[in-house]
């Protein structure tokens, strides 16, 4: 990844092979990037490498961070489940999104269109990040399909490796293996590759919670070492 910010808005974040080339979707969102950066930095926010893209801070907590994807770029509020977000104007990034937490952009016209919103956004956060106060976690109750139950119930290293996955991953793994009522469980086809973070694919290697949902509704045991 990279080490100077300034590179993200002129070569890409250098996670993938279209670094600094014409598909870069940094490059591709670039007049878009600059105007998010230019709203951050005017409303008094630190900016700083988070994971190889912009990130900006407040009284040393992450506020928002701007990353570019294939389709989109977004602005990103880190604690999302505190704002009020009168307008409302955040989107989740996933389905299984616990919270509302992005702002998505196509064009560069919508952020100067939003740019008094996302101001008042980043100044809210702001205030929460300078008086300490920080988001009540909400234990997430898991609805999980009957097929991955049987499986963890039948399998204790399978149940092992899927408590070590985090919330967000263990609802991920368990959508796949959601179907209707007259499916019968077999590998999906989706399995077989992992998306990569800025929409381009690694070839077929399995994250942790695609194997456990590929063992779960192939009748496979694993081994419980997932990280």
């Amino acid at each position: 990844m990279i080490t100077d910010i300034d590179s993200y808005f002129t070569k890409g974040c250098r996670r993938c092979a279209r670094f600094d080339t014409l598909a870069c979707s940094a490059l591709r969102w670039r007049p878009g990037n600059a105007a998010l950066r230019a709203i951050c930095l005017s409303a008094g926010l630190e900016e700083a490498l988070k994971w190889g893209h912009p990130g900006y801070t407040h009284a040393g907590r992450n506020i928002t961070v701007i990353g570019a994807f294939v389709a989109d770029y977004r602005l990103t509020f880190m604690d999302a489940s505190l704002l009020s977000d009168p307008a409302g104007i955040l989107e989740k990034a996933e389905p299984n999104s616990q919270h509302a937490n992005i702002l998505r952009f196509t064009d560069v016209s919508a952020v100067a269109a939003m740019a008094p919103h996302i101001t008042a956004y980043l100044t809210e956060a702001m205030r929460y990040a300078k008086a300490g106060i920080t988001p009540t976690t909400t234990p997430r109750v898991l609805d999980l399909p009957q097929v991955l139950i049987d499986a963890l119930d039948a399998d204790p290293d399978l149940s092992i490796a899927f408590a070590a996955l985090t919330p967000g991953r263990q609802a991920a793994t368990s959508s796949p293996l959601r179907p209707p009522k007259s499916w019968k469980p077999s590998l999906p086809a989706s399995l077989n590759t992992a998306p990569h973070p800025c929409g381009q694919g690694r070839g077929g290697a399995l994250t942790p919670q695609r194997r456990v949902a590929a063992r779960a509704s192939a009748g496979v045991r694993v081994q419980p070492h997932i990280r």
